[in-house]
Parts: structure tokens; C-alpha cells; sequence
């Protein structure tokens, strides 16, 4: 058991995180950057935040759940006072249980309140490790051993994922575990859970630690490891990405800076706690300044019925800002207003993806909220560039890199890796970034030399350009990687799975647009002379062979010849663009024989990168159809135009 030293006090006040100024331009950003930053914050651990926070903000509300989506249900609150005697607890109770500054703690929870006691009572006695639960327990278990976790902090029930029953499941599967503690519902009985097992405590042991210091003693440096945030989607070896704590500070502090934060914003927060937009942009940053986060349910943004009540709950509570993923947005654009007043919102934020032209001009259209886009990655802490509120830049566009970082764009080299030749600005190339809050590398020595150019900075493994005002625009992915709502898969995967077949001669896996999802993966296939094989069998066959359920293909499609490049390789680019044709053909053909049985059959033809024509046959009812349509294709990722005129002579793409 650790030795408890004589209590120590509270480490030196500062204020919260405020905004210098607003930032309207990149000279705005340079200005900050003219005093040291060691002087513009002093701030060093994420433990500091709260204890500022606590302080400065003492009853006002820091976090708020809804235990339903229903906006009439009562909420649960925890005020920044409470929030920070609970971190004090948790990590002191960490500390009973033997974890050190080296040691992890693996969490395992939904969208709850005591998972920012995890996160930040986690990082004030070790490093915190955020799991991702829709993982295969053999997947999480390699994760775990990989940062030698000590601890695990899971949900005891089984919610929609089997959470306790997979925690349960790890322990005999990570050699190092010691220690289960379990977080009850909410809404639990006393006493419900029973004699939990040996090795097995409750979190609310936590009450009988102090809840105003922290019992280690311990002085955490900025360059202290604060957690373990995986990265590879769902697919692939896991890779952990090593987070300081001065990292995620600046993080929290930039994004202020560039956003505007105030102690009088509220915002829902439905990102995932795994994944570092929910818990660094999406939860320190606020927390930094004061506040009010919403956690809606514990399925946050994956739980229908908060989609479907959202803007009730913007007019309930009153929320000053919108932050979500593309997909998420475009599932909010199929949400109407029916009469709630979203007048206070006056920010909106989005990131993971690039956004969609046709789903940011529909968004401003049916709600006047323009999209500001960011920047952020987990090798960054979460953030890289945002577009200030004020600032209206063409969905594409990022933003500004945050003060104090240094962005880069670099020509490819011949074998598409970033070289030492800088583009002008307009040119695309690879981006590249230094900066406070880049990660502390790998645990993989190996992983991490990968991720560095050999003068020292982050290739993203982005395409983008800077523009006049230096503005960093996307315009695409080095790496062939298929997102799926936020999930990185490995198109290899599915390529060696599908490729095993022995009818199988060629195959290649790629992401067909999702209105819901962004990407969904599906994979073409040539068959070997001779060979016959349904494409039902082909999927089912792949489907056995890939193990995470995101990165099962929804289809496979036998095409009688592979494009490929004139050195041989396989031409990705023309099976994205096929892939986007079946998925719209698919949609125009139901929407069609249900609306329009008597009408001819709109073509879908390719025209150019991520986008496509249909070309609607004139005649009556061509004008109403070709309305209907671009209301149903207007939430998918790509650019679709729809013309009244027959197709130019090119054979129907498939």
C-alpha cells in the first residue's frame, strides 16, 4: 500500500482561462505570441485546471447529465467545488490502491459524470487510459497490457455494449490488473450490485479519501505523462499515444484563446470520452473556463433520442454553442426546429471529417448557423487549427493554427511521404505541425519515429493548402484510411480478409459515403479465370475474418477488371468514385420506384473526386423529382448535382 506523506497544500492559484482578444485573423494569433508563453500560462498540470476552476468558479454548475433525452427530465449537477473534491478522492483512492505517476488506469465507461472523475482524479495519481468499449475484448486487453495497466474503472452495468461483463472478462486477460472499480448507474438501487468479487471495489470508495488535497503529495511537471489515448480506429495493432500534461493544457488554454470561452457559455458535449475530442476541446477547454457541459445520456450522440430532441435541449438549456461531428451534424439536419428557439446558440463547431459543401450550406439554410471547421488529431492533443467564431471561411477551410505552433505544408515525395520541399500558399501538399501540445510520442519507439518528418515535425498524413490569410484548407488523405463516425479502419483488414478467398484474385476495400456514418467500408474483387463465387458468399466470407463489427464490409461488389495506375497499383481514387455511385444509385432507384414508378430511371455518372452527377430525364415531374432528390442526397458527404437534361453518352457507372 502507498505511504501517505504529510498533507501538502494546493498548488499556487491562477486565474481561469480567459480570451486576450478576439482572433479574426492570423496577425491576431501572432500578437499573442509576443509575450513568452511560459508567461501567458503558467498552468502545468491538468490537476492545476480544477483546482483554478474550483476556486474561480466554486457552486457554479460544471457538469450537467441527463439521465434521458426527454428535456423535461431533471438533470443531475455537480458543481466546479464538487467536481474538484471528487477528483481528490478518486485520486487519492488511486494512490490507496498502489498507483504511481508510471502507473495507467484503464477506463471503461459511457457518458457519466464519474468519467471525468476517471480522467482527471486518473491523471492526478497516474496516467489516465481511455477505452474504447465497442473494441473486441482482445483488442482492449492488448491495449491494457501494452500500458501495463494497473487499475480499471468500468460501468457496472451492461448498457447497450456489455460493459461490465467485459470488464469483468479483462481481468483474467491483462496480467498487471490488480484492481476492478465499478461505477454503479445512477439510477441504481442500494445495495443492488451484491458482494462484488475479490479484486472487484465500488468508485463511491472514493468518499472515504480526502476531497481536499491530494494525499500523494505529488507535484506534477508539464512534461509529466497525464494519459494514453489510442489511436489505428478499430482496426490494426493498437497504438498508444503518449499525452503530457503540458500538452493537454495548452490545448485547453489554445482553444480558448481561439474560441472565445467564457463562464457564460453551455455547451453539449456528445463526443465520446475515448476519443480526445470529447474529453480535451470538448471537455477541458470548457471545464477551463468555467463552463456548463451537458452530458446527454450515457449513449451521448449514438442515442437517437438526443438526436431527435436536440434542439428542445439547446432551448432547455440554453446552450451557446454546437460542437459535433459531420455525421452527427447531418443527422441534426433532418431534425426540425418544430418551434424551439435555438437564439442563444452562437457558435458552431466541426472537425473529424471534411465537411460536406452541400451539408454546411443546408445547415445555414434551415437553421443560420454557419460551420466553423477545426483541425484536431490525437498526436496533437485533440486540436491543430480552428476557425474563430466571427470568422465565416468555404467548408474545407480549418481555420488558423493556434498560437505558438508552427504549420507547414510540404510537396510528397515519390512515394507520397512528406519531403523537405515547402509549397507556397494555394499549393497543396502534406501538412505538417510543431507545437506545444504535440504527444510525447508512441509507447512504440518504432510507431513513433514513423510519425516524425527527420527534422522533427508531425506528419499528419493530410492534404491541405494555406491560403492568402493563412488559413489551413483540407483536401484530402494521404493514407487510404476508411473513417467510419470517427473510427479509423484499415482498409488491409478487410483486403487480407476478402483476399483469402481462393476465387479471389484482386480486391481492394474503400469507403462508399454515408450520410450517417461519413464512410461505410465495401470492397471490390476480381476472381480468378476459371473461378465462379456469388457476392453474398465473398461477404460472408470476409465478414468471419474481420473481427471488429465497424469494419465489416456492408458489400462486395465483383468487377471483371481492377483499375489500376501505370505503375501497376491498385487506382483507389476510380473505386471511391464508383462506390459513391452505387450508394447514390441505390438511393435515387428506392426513392424512384416508391414516388415515382412511372418515371425513367435517373443515371448516375461520376464527375470528378468525391462527387457525382444524376441526371434526371425531362418530362413531367422531372422538376418535383429532381427536388426530391436533392433533399434526400443533401446530408451525404460528397457533392452531388442534379441536372434535368439526359446524361452525356457515358455508360451508367455501377
Amino acid at each position: 500500500m502507498a505511504t501517505t506523506p504529510a498533507q501538502q497544500p494546493l498548488p499556487p492559484l491562477h486565474p481561469p482561462f480567459t480570451r486576450s482578444a478576439p482572433i479574426r485573423s492570423l496577425q491576431d494569433v501572432q500578437r499573442l505570441e509576443a509575450r513568452p508563453l511560459a508567461e501567458a500560462l503558467p498552468v502545468q498540470s491538468t490537476y492545476e485546471i480544477f483546482v483554478n476552476a474550483a476556486a474561480a468558479f466554486g457552486d457554479k454548475t460544471a457538469l450537467t447529465f441527463l439521465p434521458t433525452a426527454d428535456p423535461a427530465a431533471e438533470p443531475i449537477r455537480w458543481s466546479y467545488a464538487q467536481l474538484l473534491t471528487g477528483i481528490h478522492q478518486t485520486a487519492n483512492l488511486l494512490h490507496h490502491l498502489d498507483v504511481g505517476p508510471q502507473d495507467a488506469v484503464a477506463v471503461l465507461l459511457p457518458g457519466c459524470l464519474e468519467y471525468h472523475l476517471a480522467l482527471w482524479g486518473g491523471e492526478a495519481a497516474g496516467i489516465v487510459q481511455p477505452l474504447n468499449p465497442m473494441l473486441t475484448d482482445e483488442k482492449i486487453a492488448a491495449m491494457m497490457t501494452l500500458a501495463r495497466a494497473k487499475v480499471l474503472i468500468a460501468y457496472g452495468a451492461e448498457g447497450d455494449l456489455g460493459y461490465w461483463s467485459k470488464a469483468l472478462r479483462l481481468r483474467a486477460l491483462v496480467p498487471t490488473l490488480t484492481t476492478v472499480l465499478r461505477v454503479a448507474p445512477h439510477d441504481e438501487a442500494p445495495d443492488a450490485a451484491g458482494t462484488l468479487p475479490a479484486g472487484v471495489l465500488d468508485l463511491a470508495a472514493r468518499h472515504q479519501h480526502p476531497g481536499d488535497h491530494l494525499v500523494s503529495g505529488r507535484r506534477i511537471a508539464a512534461s509529466d505523462i497525464a494519459a494514453y489515448f489510442h489511436t489505428g480506429g478499430t482496426t490494426g495493432a493498437p497504438k498508444l499515444a503518449r499525452h503530457s500534461h503540458g500538452a493537454q493544457v495548452f490545448t485547453a488554454w489554445g482553444s480558448v484563446q481561439m474560441q472565445g470561452i467564457t463562464p457564460e457559455d453551455v455547451g453539449i458535449n456528445g463526443y465520446p470520452l475515448f476519443h480526445v475530442a470529447g474529453v480535451l476541446p470538448g471537455s477541458l477547454a470548457a471545464l477551463s473556463a468555467g463552463v456548463e457541459t451537458i452530458i446527454p445520456t450515457t449513449g451521448l450522440f449514438r442515442n437517437r433520442e438526443v438526436i431527435a430532441n436536440y434542439w428542445r435541449l439547446v432551448e432547455r438549456y440554453r446552450c451557446t454553442y454546437l460542437s459535433a461531428v459531420p455525421t452527427v451534424l447531418a443527422a441534426l439536419a433532418n431534425v426540425p426546429l418544430d418551434g424551439a428557439d435555438i437564439s442563444t446558440l452562437r457558435y458552431c463547431r466541426t472537425g473529424a471529417a471534411i465537411l460536406a459543401p452541400e451539408l454546411a450550406a443546408r445547415f445555414e439554410r434551415l437553421f443560420g448557423l454557419h460551420i466553423h471547421e477545426s483541425l484536431g488529431m490525437t498526436e496533437m492533443a485533440g486540436i491543430s487549427t480552428i476557425t474563430p467564431p466571427g470568422v465565416h471561411a468555404p467548408a474545407g477551410c480549418v481555420g488558423w493554427r493556434l498560437p505558438y505552433t508552427q504549420l507547414r505544408v510540404v510537396a510528397l515525395d515519390a512515394q507520397g511521404n512528406a519531403s523537405d520541399q515547402d509549397l507556397p500558399p494555394g499549393q497543396p501538399g502534406m501538412v505538417l505541425f510543431q507545437s506545444p501540445n504535440l504527444f510525447s510520442g508512441f509507447l512504440d519507439a518504432a510507431d513513433t519515429a514513423k510519425a516524425f518528418t527527420q527534422d522533427g515535425w508531425l506528419a499528419t498524413g493530410d492534404l491541405g493548402f494555406v491560403d492568402d490569410q493563412g488559413r489551413l484548407h483540407l483536401s484530402g488523405r494521404s493514407k487510404d484510411l476508411i473513417i467510419r463516425s470517427g473510427h479509423n479502419i484499415d482498409p488491409k483488414v478487410i483486403e487480407d480478409a476478402l483476399g483469402a478467398h481462393p476465387a479471389v484474385q484482386l480486391c481492394a476495400a474503400v469507403g462508399a459515403p454515408d450520410a450517417y456514418a461519413g464512410e461505410l467500408p465495401v470492397v471490390y474483387a476480381t476472381l480468378r479465370p476459371g473461378e465462379q463465387v456469388t457476392e453474398a458468399e465473398l461477404l460472408a466470407f470476409t465478414a468471419e475474418r474481420v473481427d471488429e463489427a465497424v469494419a465489416r464490409p456492408r458489400w462486395v461488389q465483383v468487377i471483371e477488371t481492377m483499375p489500376v495506375t501505370n505503375v501497376g497499383k491498385i487506382y483507389k481514387p476510380e473505386l471511391r468514385q464508383r462506390a459513391a455511385c452505387h450508394t447514390v444509385q441505390a438511393l435515387v432507384d428506392g426513392v424512384c420506384a416508391a414516388e415515382a414508378p412511372g418515371q425513367p430511371r435517373p443515371q448516375v455518372q461520376p464527375e470528378g473526386d468525391n462527387a457525382v452527377r444524376v441526371a434526371v430525364a425531362p418530362g413531367p415531374g422531372a422538376d418535383a423529382l429532381a427536388t426530391r432528390l436533392r433533399e434526400l442526397l443533401a446530408p451525404l458527404p460528397l457533392t452531388v448535382r442534379i441536372t434535368t437534361a439526359p446524361a452525356a453518352g457515358s455508360p451508367q457507372t455501377p
